[in-house]
């Protein structure tokens, strides 16, 4: 579905394009895509297709409106003020941020305005991260007395522990300099370049072969929580597969013979 051609009321934009880039687009900019129940649940649903779906090689999560994600809906969580609830919340977020770094395709932020809490937890798990220069972050819970405990797990993996904790602790914005230079996000471009930037950072990780990056980054999920030597005698395994595989034979007798490897994706 294109974006010209959904509703505008839904909740999620789809958009993929002729290279295989699926784009993701949290449409709730009234509440400046704040996740909901069904949000979240609609951006599960399109990450499972996704996973399925061969035509489709990288998917990009962007907000639509003045910003990225500020996190959960407050107003929505307050409803219903019960263990019960807010478990299914949490549970449900886990879910989709699990799912972003299960799923066997990389997975890129487009960030834009706020990416706060939740929104932030986002941002952490995804593969890679362009942002605008007018983008901040903020795991800001702890200012209306809720540690963002669940955004830790993600943020604490993708920056240094003080620096993690820093944003913890204290709920103050970083800007978008600063999150480069913490590795929350790997490029910060001008506002008006940040589809252009990102979608050529796709088109690019778009050409490769699908079948290694999917060994690759589920090798790398897999690995980085390991000791040393699991770590190596698991890579070693994957690499072994990886050389056996027919895009692997095709790319390297294609660098022999000087010319542009042809993918089967297998």
């Amino acid at each position: 579905m294109s974006l010209a051609e959904s509703f505008d009321d839904a909740l999620l934009l789809e958009e993929c394009d002729a290279q295989g880039v699926l784009r993701l687009v949290l449409n709730r900019p009234a509440q400046r895509n704040a996740l909901s129940m069904a949000l979240m649940a609609a951006l599960i649903d399109a990450l499972d297709r996704a996973g399925g779906d061969k035509a489709v090689r990288i998917v990009v999560i962007a907000g639509a409106g003045i910003g990225f994600c500020p996190g959960h809906d407050l107003r929505e969580m307050r409803q219903d003020p019960s263990q019960e609830a807010y478990a299914r919340i949490f549970d449900r977020c886990s879910e989709m941020m699990q799912k972003i770094v299960r799923l066997p395709k990389p997975v890129i932020a487009e960030v834009h305005g706020i990416a706060t809490a939740a929104g932030c937890q986002l941002v952490a798990s995804c593969d890679l991260a362009v942002a605008s220069e007018d983008a901040r972050f903020a795991t800001s819970g702890i200012n209306v007395g809720l540690f963002c405990s669940t955004p830790m797990v993600a943020l604490s993996r993708a920056i240094g522990r003080k620096a993690a904790m820093q944003m913890l602790l204290t709920g103050d914005f970083i800007d978008a300099e600063t999150a480069l230079s913490w590795g929350l996000v790997n490029q910060v471009v001008l506002r008006e370049d940040l589809r252009a930037a990102t979608d050529a950072l796709a088109h690019k990780i778009a050409e490769k072969s699908a079948m290694a990056i999917a060994l690759g980054k589920t090798a790398f999920y897999h690995q980085i929580e390991m000791d040393l030597g699991a770590a190596y005698a698991l890579t070693s395994e994957v690499m072994t597969k990886n050389m056996l595989a027919h895009d692997a034979e095709e790319g390297i007798d294609a660098f022999i013979g000087k010319r542009k490897p042809v993918w089967q994706d297998r």
